[in-house]
């Protein structure tokens, strides 16, 4: 039997319109837009692009849909620009390529999102083939933003769910992300998908929804975070719920097992941009997965990687090869 090896990403493909703003101005007022560039952005597609420039020694490959047009043929070629296997990107003429609009106030990093469904919204169950893939991981994301995969059916399923299921049949792991969206049948879209996710991974908001608990505070509370993770892992996720915050990450094992990093200690003028910074967290702890390193390892190394992604406005160019990220560690140390 041929042994797995690599990351199969799929879900939002996406054109991100990164603007550093001096402030966000309140109804019918102006800010002075500084800055702007273009970039990768969507779960998947900012993973790929992180773990590339983390220079992993593992095959990379992208699945989704991108419209026929000037920016889906600009991801088709950044992706196999930086060796990413495009097989299962496919390009529709039903829609335009997603894009965002990703408002960064300059002075904290703080950012606000527009977003272009386009052909994301009819990415579905036909467009995901797993006989053509050795992949050891498959990551899907973002449930919320995703209209077709995310459609509730008759049996409580998703096509999500199906998705996803399809591929542990074919024997690989799962992992997947949300996005922070107000979707009145939130936790009902993440509880279908649950069973068939080896690997949850999200934020403080996204899981105290997708719990139905209330676990948002600061300073953060820790006893909260594990019990929504608790939960959603009580709910079928069957390996671990990996929650990031800003001060740190906890990971909740199906064995009961609960582990807890704190964030570095960022100095003044570190962040240049909060953009991707969990996607950054994701791709350094499916790293730390795909290279059966322990725990606490793969959480140092993910909040390494999240914290060296600030250091660009965009979602991706801010990343380093893993040892430069972990040198992070010893240069900032823990909070």
């Amino acid at each position: 039997m041929t042994s797995r090896s690599g990351i199969l990403a799929g879900g939002n493909f996406i054109i991100d319109h990164v603007k550093l703003i001096d402030a966000w101005p309140e109804q019918d007022m102006l800010t002075f837009i500084r800055s702007e560039t273009s970039s990768n952005g969507g779960g998947p597609y900012n993973v790929l692009k992180d773990l590339a420039a983390m220079r992993v020694s593992y095959p990379l490959a992208a699945a989704g849909l991108v419209g026929k047009d000037a920016n889906g043929d600009w991801i088709l070629r950044d992706c196999q620009s930086t060796g990413i296997d495009i097989t299962q990107l496919r390009q529709t003429n039903q829609a335009p390529t997603s894009y965002t609009d990703a408002m960064t106030v300059s002075g904290t990093g703080r950012r606000t999102f527009f977003h272009q469904l386009g052909a994301n919204a009819l990415l579905g169950e036909s467009h995901f083939d797993f006989t053509r893939t050795q992949a050891k991981i498959f990551h899907l994301g973002y449930l919320m933003l995703l209209s077709e995969m995310d459609q509730l059916l008759d049996d409580g399923r998703t096509i999500a769910s199906r998705v996803l299921e399809a591929a542990q049949t074919a024997g690989l792991l799962t992992s997947v992300d949300l996005v922070s969206a107000d979707n009145p049948q939130f936790s009902q879209i993440t509880a279908a998908a649950l069973p068939f996710t080896d690997f949850l991974i999200l934020n403080e908001i996204e899981a105290g929804k997708a719990a139905g608990l209330d676990i948002k505070s600061t300073p953060v509370d820790l006893a909260k975070i594990k019990t929504a993770a608790q939960k959603l892992l009580s709910q079928g996720v069957r390996r671990e719920v990996i929650i990031h915050f800003e001060a740190g990450a906890i990971v909740a094992e199906k064995n009961g097992a609960v582990h807890h990093q704190s964030s570095l200690k960022l100095p003044a003028g570190f962040i240049a941009g909060a953009t991707g910074a969990g996607d950054a967290f994701a791709a350094g702890y499916l790293h730390g997965t795909h290279e059966n390193g322990s725990i606490p390892d793969r959480l140092k190394l993910a909040v390494c990687t999240a914290a060296m992604c600030l250091t660009h406005p965009t979602p991706s160019l801010g990343l380093k090869p893993v040892a430069e990220c972990l040198e992070l560690a010893t240069e900032l140390g823990f909070r």
